[in-house]
C-alpha cells in the first residue's frame, strides 16, 4: 500500500472539489500532481514520455499557491 497523501495546494477557482491539486506523500519525499490529462499529440511528442509515464496540465495558480505558502 502506498503512503498516505497530504494536500499542499489546489486550484483556487475550483467549484466542484475535484480540481487540479498538488499532493505530498506522508514522508515528504515525493509529490503527486492531479491535473487534466494532456492529449495534444504535438505537446506529447515534445515530451517523449517513456512507457508508464503520463503528463497532466495544472493551472499555474496551484503551484504558485504552494510556493507562496513556503516563503
Amino acid at each position: 500500500m502506498g503512503l498516505p497523501l497530504r494536500k499542499l495546494s489546489g486550484d483556487p477557482d475550483c467549484e466542484n472539489g475535484t480540481c487540479p491539486t498538488l499532493w505530498a506523500t506522508e514522508d515528504g519525499k515525493s509529490y503527486v500532481v492531479q491535473g487534466y490529462v494532456e492529449t495534444d499529440p504535438e505537446r506529447l511528442a515534445q515530451l517523449d514520455l517513456p512507457e508508464g509515464e503520463s503528463a497532466v496540465i495544472v493551472p499555474a495558480a496551484v503551484l504558485e499557491e504552494f510556493f507562496r505558502a513556503r516563503r
